[in-house]
């Protein structure tokens, strides 16, 4: 059993891909609703455009749907979870796009917010791999 195995409690490849699936959903629907919520706060905060924060935020709730459905599909849905991790893979992508584009110029602590959201969810995508890539094995 790995490390993510037992983090996630699982002992199967379909749950091990449901629980990061799932744990995929209440993280990013907690950061949308924080952007939402705290972007008059986090703008100026990070310097980066309050717009840009609460359209982040608004642009989650999809996301979080779909990510929600693939948790709860049984069984589950290989595809749906490589659908994810893929979307996933392309947020990392334009983060650090955002952050070299020169569109935005976000302070020390906004450069750390905008990298480490994005390192967080890379690390979310390759478990999601990994769990599909197992689930067609099993």
């Amino acid at each position: 059993m790995s490390f993510a195995y037992a983090l996630f409690r699982a002992s199967d490849a379909e749950t091990f891909l449901r629980r990061v699936l799932a744990f995929d959903a209440v993280t990013s629907g907690a950061m949308g609703l924080a952007l939402i919520a705290a972007a008059g706060t986090l703008g100026p905060l990070l310097n980066l455009p309050v717009p840009l924060l609460r359209g982040v935020g608004l642009s989650f709730i999809p996301f979080v749907a779909l990510v929600a459905y693939a948790a709860t599909r049984k069984p589950a849905s290989r595809a749906l979870g490589l659908t994810v991790a893929g979307l996933n893979a392309l947020w990392v992508i334009l983060s650090f796009g955002l952050l070299l584009s020169g569109s935005v110029t976000p302070n020390a602590l906004g450069m750390v917010f905008v990298a480490a959201q994005a390192v967080f969810v890379g690390i979310l995508a390759e478990l999601q791999v990994v769990g599909a890539r197992r689930l067609a094995t099993a």
